[in-house]
This record gives structure tokens, C-alpha cells and sequence, in this order.
């Protein structure tokens, strides 16, 4: 599977082997035909993967001469862990090592409902959110399908207990890894595998107008939540250096196209900034272009990213706001806030962690 993006290298004996996470129900039954096996081993073989083995040895209901016949041509492929943090309300922060050492988070949080977690789809960001820690490291590569779903597997191998939901909500923009999110939908939803339904996935966007409409046609409807932040289109493209190539009326119209094909509700995501866009103005001019639309909005005080001015709205600002949304007919909730405490934002943690690890390098170079 191929990964765009600078700075992409894996181990060769892994490249020049089949990850077996990577492939489907109907792929691994091709691939094991084509050491000769019968179908029937495909089952075997992702019942184990999906329970959390790591290794082809773990398969001990497979027979000794396959497991090794299958190592000398695929692995399981997992992400490493390499720091974990966990919140005084239950959230958990993974920091995840990629077999060429780059680094990704992902969220695992508690709910009345279950487990959901938070994956990322890209290491880094090309999108620039001016709010998001996300981007202030650049973007290095797309994940893959299959790294997107170690996640999940390594979240759940830790917690042992099933994850009930997945929000592709990470460090990354999903729709500008299109392809990969694709089969990675497709390996969620696969009865074997996870066999998860789409209607317990969301997906995240900036608001990619051509990805979402072609996410319309897919036949995966899952939850699709859009990065709006703000009523217009001037205040956006301060925010969001995408709002100059999609405007909010492109966006919207692509919305309406999504929730007619899928029937399934819109996300709104609002970050809400002291100031900027939390005025009573900013509340009715927002009403008036989402009024009657199937969707949701969710207002979330801003995170303070170091190196910009947004301050977070007060708690009052926000529950006035909320109420002109309702008053207009508009669903709306004041996002509960999870693991503040461990920088549990997108792309936080692992801005801290790579730029300690700089500064550590930095001072053993200038010791020698």
C-alpha cells in the first residue's frame, strides 16, 4: 500500500512481506490460496489478528508449516507504544512509535455508552489550522490502512476490552488520504475483522469539498463531522488557510449532498475563541446558514496552542451561544472537555514529545 508523503521507510524485510492486517476478507482469501491453502484458513487467520496477535506464532490453531510458510512472506504488522498518559477522568493519550520511528497519537475515552477512540490518519498536517498543534511540525507522510487500524488493535489489546467506537479525528486530515481511509472504513467494518458499523465511525474534516462529496458515493455512510469554527468566510480563512479554497456555502452544499445520500446527521465542530467568533452576532449569522439542515453542533472551548493569541471562551459566552443555536431550532451541546490535564488535544502531546526529544539531541551535539 502505498504511503505519498517525504521521509517514508520501513524495514525491507517487512517491504518486501504482506501485512496481513492490510488485507481483506476476499485478500487473504487469494493470499493464502496462493500458498496453496484452502479458504477456510482465511477465517482462522483474522480471528487471530482481530483478538490482538502480534505474531504468527500466536496462531496456535493454524498448523506449524504454515506459520512458518507465512513468515517468510507476511507479518502482522503493530504499532509500537511508546508513551502513555493517562488523565484524572479516565482519558488515556497513546503516544505510538511507526516502524520507520516517526510518532502519532491516539485517544482512548470513556463514555456512558463505551470505549471510542481517537486515531490519526497522517503523520502531521498540510492544512495549517491556525489553533491546531497539529500542523506546527509540518506534514511527513499518509498512514496507512493498516497503521491506521493498529491503532485500534494495540488500544484494545492494552484496555482489553472492545473499542465501541472510532473517531478518525487525529493528527491528520483523513480526506487528504483518501484512498487509505477508504479500506481502512472497509477493514472496520469487515464481519471477521472488527466488524464495526459504520454508523459507530466518524470521520473529521476541514472541509475537503471533493472528498466529501466523493465520500457521498461510497457507500460507507459513517458520521462525518466538519471543522467549521467560525460563521463566515472571512473570520474562517483567519483560522483556516483551507476557507480560501472551499467556502462555507461549498461546504454546506456538499453537507446537504452527504446527509441526502447516507441519511446520517452532521458535526458541526466550533471551537470557540475569546473574542473572535463568540459574539451574539457570530451565534445568529452561524443559525442562519446551518437552519434546517439534518446536523449537530458541538461547541468546544479553544485549546491554548503555544505561539498563538486564542484564548478559550468563558463558560457564560458559550452558554449563550448555545441557547441562540437552540432558540433557532439548531441542535446543540457544550463538548464536555477530556483529558485536559495530559494535553489530550490533536497533536499536543507529540509536539511536546518531538520537541524535548530536539532540544535533548541539540545539547548531546553541543556537549561533543
Amino acid at each position: 500500500m502505498n504511503s505519498e508523503g517525504k521521509g517514508y521507510c520501513i524495514d525491507k524485510e517487512e517491504k518486501e512481506r504482506s501485512n496481513l492486517i492490510e488485507l481483506s476478507f476476499e485478500e487473504m482469501e487469494q493470499f493464502l490460496q496462493s500458498l496453496g491453502q484452502k479458504k477456510y484458513r482465511a477465517k482462522q487467520v483474522l480471528r487471530w489478528i482481530y483478538k490482538g496477535a502480534t505474531d504468527i506464532d500466536d496462531m496456535t490453531d493454524i498448523p506449524k508449516e504454515l506459520r512458518e510458510e507465512l513468515k517468510k512472506v507476511a507479518y502482522i504488522g503493530s504499532v509500537e507504544p511508546k508513551e502513555k498518559y493517562v488523565s484524572k477522568d479516565g482519558t488515556v493519550k497513546y503516544l505510538f512509535a511507526l516502524s520507520d520511528g516517526n510518532i502519532i497519537e491516539s485517544v482512548l475515552m470513556t463514555y456512558k455508552y463505551g470505549l471510542s477512540i481517537c486515531i490519526s490518519s497522517q503523520v502531521g498536517c498540510k492544512m495549517g489550522c491556525k489553533f491546531c498543534a497539529s500542523s506546527v511540525l509540518g506534514f511527513i507522510r499518509n498512514l496507512t490502512p493498516g497503521e491506521m487500524m493498529e491503532q485500534v488493535l494495540a488500544v484494545q489489546r492494552d484496555c482489553q476490552t472492545p473499542i465501541g467506537n472510532i473517531t478518525i479525528m487525529g493528527i491528520g486530515e483523513p480526506l487528504d488520504n483518501y484512498e487509505n481511509l477508504v479500506k481502512f472504513l472497509k477493514l472496520a467494518n469487515m464481519p471477521g475483522g472488527l466488524n464495526m458499523s459504520l454508523r459507530k465511525i466518524n470521520v473529521s474534516t476541514c472541509g475537503l469539498v471533493p472528498g466529501i462529496l466523493k465520500l457521498a458515493n461510497e457507500g460507507l455512510p459513517v458520521n462525518l463531522s466538519i471543522s467549521l469554527h467560525a460563521p463566515d468566510d472571512a473570520k474562517r480563512m483567519e483560522l483556516m488557510p483551507i476557507g480560501k479554497s472551499y467556502s462555507l456555502d461549498k461546504i454546506i452544499g456538499a453537507c446537504n449532498i452527504y446527509t441526502g445520500k447516507t441519511r446520517r446527521r452532521i458535526t458541526f465542530e466550533y471551537i470557540m475563541i475569546d473574542g473572535f467568533n463568540d459574539s451574539r452576532e457570530d451565534a445568529l449569522v452561524l443559525a442562519g446558514r446551518i437552519r434546517g439542515m439534518l446536523c449537530h453542533v458541538n461547541l468546544i472551548p479553544a485549546n491554548y496552542v503555544e505561539g498563538t493569541r486564542f484564548k478559550p471562551s468563558t463558560r457564560e459566552k458559550m452558554e449563550v451561544f448555545e441557547n441562540l443555536l437552540e432558540n433557532n431550532g439548531i441542535s446543540v451541546t457544550i463538548r464536555r472537555e477530556l483529558g485536559k490535564d495530559i494535553d489530550a488535544a490533536c497533536g499536543q502531546l507529540r509536539r511536546r514529545v518531538i520537541e524535548k526529544e530536539r532540544e535533548k539531541k541539540e545539547a548531546e551535539v553541543e556537549k561533543k
